[in-house]
């Protein structure tokens, strides 16, 4: 049987850029072992297939190797498909996911998702900062731990020193967690920037991640004492995101751009 499939560059305004997602809009739901075959033929960070259910959707998202809990850029990625090649007319979309409801509404040439900030706190193992520097070659000068999001959040000294970060694969794995290394982003004209390393998901580096905004948001409303930033991701393709800290929700805005449709047949 034949479906739909679509490849939608998010957090970007122009194709080959930014974060690319598979989306696969569905019916009714295949088996898991089928959606993760088809997230491991994709080969992308993440793709997302959604159902009807009620007034929304329910969305699910896989990376090559896993289901993922929240995912940004394939949830901006499925409102994308559905706004723009599905429904025009609906302009708020309800996602019902594993870390609940998930609002997104089209916002003129931007798309806005409502996300949950996620906590951090203090790390408290010391030989964490130095396995950190093996791990990628820069020293932090902070580092936080995210228990819901599993990743550690390394504040580096500029953005030359993210940018420079030379991930050593098997040192990331030993941390345990995930990696997030970020800096102040004045040299670069937005408030902060970031890497994003979730090696043990089965994705090496992320291109342009939204749910880890979900915790960096908060960390520099601390640091920068403000509540809405022009972040950057500056991995390889890179990416920009707009975000607002509303109580204990994110709003984290950006573009897409749909680069691929087609069918694909699943016996």
């Amino acid at each position: 049987m034949k479906y739909p499939i679509y490849q939608v560059d998010a957090f970007t305004d122009r194709a080959f850029a930014g974060n690319p997602a598979g989306v696969m809009p569905l019916k009714t739901w295949l088996p898991d072992q089928t959606l993760q075959s088809i997230a491991a033929e994709m080969n992308l960070a993440e793709t997302a297939f959604f159902v009807p259910k009620g007034e929304g959707y329910h969305l699910r998202w896989f990376t090559p190797t896993v289901e993922v809990k929240l995912c940004g850029h394939a949830t901006l990625a499925s409102a994308f498909v559905f706004n723009r090649l599905i429904d025009p007319t609906i302009k708020a979309m309800r996602f019902d996911t594993l870390s609940g409801p998930l609002h997104v509404r089209a916002d003129g040439a931007r798309f806005e998702l409502d996300f949950p900030v996620l906590a951090f706190e203090a790390n408290a193992d010391t030989s964490i900062p130095a396995r950190i520097g093996k791990a990628i070659g820069q020293l932090p000068v902070d580092v936080v731990v995210s228990p819901v999001y599993d990743a550690f959040l390394a504040r580096l000294e500029s953005v030359a020193a993210v940018r420079a970060a030379v991930p050593d694969y098997p040192a990331l794995e030993q941390l345990g967690r995930d990696l997030i290394i970020t800096a102040d982003g004045k040299a670069e004209g937005v408030d902060f920037v970031s890497r994003f390393f979730a090696p043990l998901h089965g994705i090496p580096e992320d291109p342009v991640t939204g749910s880890s905004h979900c915790v960096l948001a908060p960390y520099w409303q601390g640091q920068l004492g403000k509540d809405s930033f022009h972040a950057r991701q500056v991995s390889r393709r890179g990416g920009d995101l707009w975000l607002t800290l509303a109580g204990d929700r994110l709003k984290i805005a950006g573009h897409a751009v749909c680069v691929l449709s087609g069918e694909i047949e699943v016996n």
